[in-house]
């Protein structure tokens, strides 16, 4: 894949204060370049559309950072959209320097009405505004998450997605069909049945296994207590996972758990899941396929791993939510006290599973990729932070306070029809993924 690049577009006229634009000029590329070294910048300002197409033939970017260094009419801003209306666009205007009762120095908030007007014609997806200049922390922040927000969105153009088996009777809502994500969200996804790496996992000897079983013992807490059979049954199918994702480069998996596991295999696959997500690979159980996006994104995002649960509990008074699942959470998620202990799963008694309460964060995101009845998608984005909680229930939990009151989102999200499954990311991604929702032209519900 071709590596990440943005393209810095600095247009404008000669006919303003060129002191002023030259000095901007030259504070923007220093910006821009130091958020992200694959920047390409022209050498001069782009002071007439003939500097522009010239300097147009020589790009092919992943972002567009369009700026009006002063005013430039529409025409500018049509041979851009011309040639990349389908790119990822963020419009930054620059602050007037002076204003002293003297000379308009760039007039480049009335170049910003021009372009985006120009723009509305050519784009169907919106695009990203800031306005200041270069020193401002807000200016910085809001380009450095409209890169983070691309950079997803270019790497999900070459992500290999596999689902494991079919989603259980009425858990519908996380089947994806291979269209929509290629052509909504550029990712392929492949299907495999979850008998065929069951058998795989019977194949494998004790020995052949053994280095799948001393990762998971340092990774984990209380594993030599799980009965042998089971432990042995546990890393053979660690292994089966991780050689398949490898070999096909899988990046996410939505993996069908019970009642296959239990009653083809007879030990679970939620710790197997634990340690894949660990490893960088978004694992979702139930064969959940948006959610695996979910939290292969918010992965991409916070650069950890990322809890996956049901909301299982709401607590009015302290405004929170309680998220869990059977025992699939990342090892790397486990509060420090008891660390990633080992139990057996909460209905049919078997191990391994993972068993505590996630850690705290004073940031953190809840998160889900949904589907309308109309097949077009949505996001959902709470912003919270996590708490420092013990386990709440068997299994594992994360409870997450809630910026909004929890009881109006459990309320309005069960009216709206949100599905039961979420992705928490430890830390503040809200922002980029507004972003990204906008890039991929998909509605946004934000608490």
């Amino acid at each position: 894949m071709k590596e990440f690049t943005a393209a810095y577009i600095p247009i404008g006229v000669g006919t303003f204060h060129m002191p002023s634009a030259e000095k901007l000029f030259e504070e923007s590329k220093a910006l821009l370049t130091g958020i992200c070294e694959t920047t390409v910048c022209p050498e001069k300002m782009l002071l007439n559309t003939d500097l522009l197409k010239e300097y147009l033939d020589t790009i092919d970017p992943d972002l567009i950072i369009l700026q009006n260094l002063t005013f430039a009419n529409g025409a500018y801003a049509a041979e851009i959209m011309h040639r990349f209306r389908s790119v990822p666009l963020i419009m930054w205007t620059l602050r007037e320097p002076v204003i002293d009762g003297g000379r308009l120095r760039l007039n480049a908030l009335t170049g910003a009405f021009s372009a985006a007007n120009t723009i509305r014609q050519f784009k169907d997806t919106p695009f990203e505004y800031v306005y200041g200049s270069p020193a401002e922390e807000k200016v910085i922040d809001t380009i450095r998450r409209t890169y983070a927000a691309a950079r997803v969105k270019k790497e999900m153009s070459s992500l290999n997605v596999c689902a494991i088996g079919h989603t259980p009777q009425g858990f519908g809502f996380g089947r994806a069909l291979d269209n929509d994500l290629l052509e909504v969200f550029g990712v392929h996804q492949d299907a495999i049945e979850a008998r065929e790496l069951i058998d795989a996992a019977k194949g494998f000897s004790d020995e052949e296994c053994a280095e799948y079983l001393n990762d998971a013992m340092k990774r984990t807490r209380g594993l030599e207590n799980t009965p042998e059979r089971n432990r042995l049954d546990f890393a053979r199918i660690y292994k089966a996972y991780d050689e398949f994702v490898t070999s096909k480069n899988i990046g996410a998996i939505a993996s069908r758990c019970w009642p296959d596991f239990f009653t083809s295999f007879g030990t679970p696959v939620c710790a197997v899941l634990a340690m894949l997500n660990d490893l960088g690979v978004a694992a979702a159980c139930e064969a959940d396929m948006y959610g695996a996006l979910s939290m292969w994104i918010g992965m991409k995002l916070s650069q950890k791993a990322v809890f996956f649960g049901d909301p299982v509990s709401l607590d009015e008074k302290e405004n929170t939510i309680t998220f869990w699942h059977c025992g699939t959470a990342a090892c790397s998620l486990a509060r420090e006290d008891t660390g990633a202990a080992i139990g057996e799963h909460c209905n049919r008694h078997i191990g391994p599973t993972m068993e505590f309460g996630a850690k705290e964060s004073d940031h953190a995101v809840i998160f889900r990729i949904g589907r309308n009845p109309d097949g077009t998608f949505r996001f959902f984005i709470v912003k919270g932070k996590a708490l420092d909680r013990p386990k709440q229930f068997f299994g594992t939990s994360s409870v997450i306070e809630t910026e909004d009151s929890a009881e109006k989102i459990i309320h309005e999200s069960v009216l709206a029809g949100w599905e039961p499954h979420y992705a928490v990311i430890y830390g503040d991604v809200s922002d980029e993924l507004q972003i990204l929702a906008r890039m991929f032209g998909c509605e946004v519900t934000v608490y």
